[in-house]
């Protein structure tokens, strides 16, 4: 009897040691979570900050988490027209491959004022080299109605 009470007491204090490295355990995770979930509010709180004065270039869109982050908050708080994303411009507009541009389903007059500047470099820009197969340049674009039939 006399051994058991030595290997009961092994026993105990192995379970004690396990128990402390678990909740050790709990804790680092806690804190990790703490440190994730305060990398996330300050992200929150850089965008909530530019729901004001949205940024015009992409450029000054802030970067790290942030960039991740959805503009005026997730989509099921609040419509686009009805929060902080109303700013950006509004919803019901549609460009048409014709080149036109209505709203509400109505026809605007001048559609200029709904289209942005080009993207440099990009294929509306003005000054940009021709992409291939571009249709608008006449090269190497093959013309069917060539009066051959």
């Amino acid at each position: 009897m006399h051994r058991e009470l030595p290997l009961f007491e092994e026993w105990r204090r192995r379970i004690s040691e396990e128990e402390a490295q678990e909740e050790k355990s709990e804790q680092e995770e806690q804190e990790e979570k703490s440190d994730f979930e305060e990398q996330e509010e300050a992200a929150e709180q850089e965008v909530a900050d530019l729901e004001d004065d949205p940024p015009q270039n992409l450029e000054d869109w802030p970067d790290g988490a942030a960039k991740y982050k959805t503009f005026g908050g997730p989509d099921k708080e609040s419509g686009y027209d009805d929060g902080p994303t109303a700013k950006l411009g509004a919803s019901n507009v549609r460009h048409h491959e014709d080149g036109s541009i209505t709203v509400d389903g109505e026809e605007v007059d001048n559609p200029d004022d709904y289209k942005g500047d080009p993207i440099p470099g990009g294929p509306t820009d003005p000054d940009s080299a021709p992409m291939p197969g571009d249709k608008s340049m006449g090269e190497g674009v093959m013309d069917d109605d060539d009066g051959d039939d």
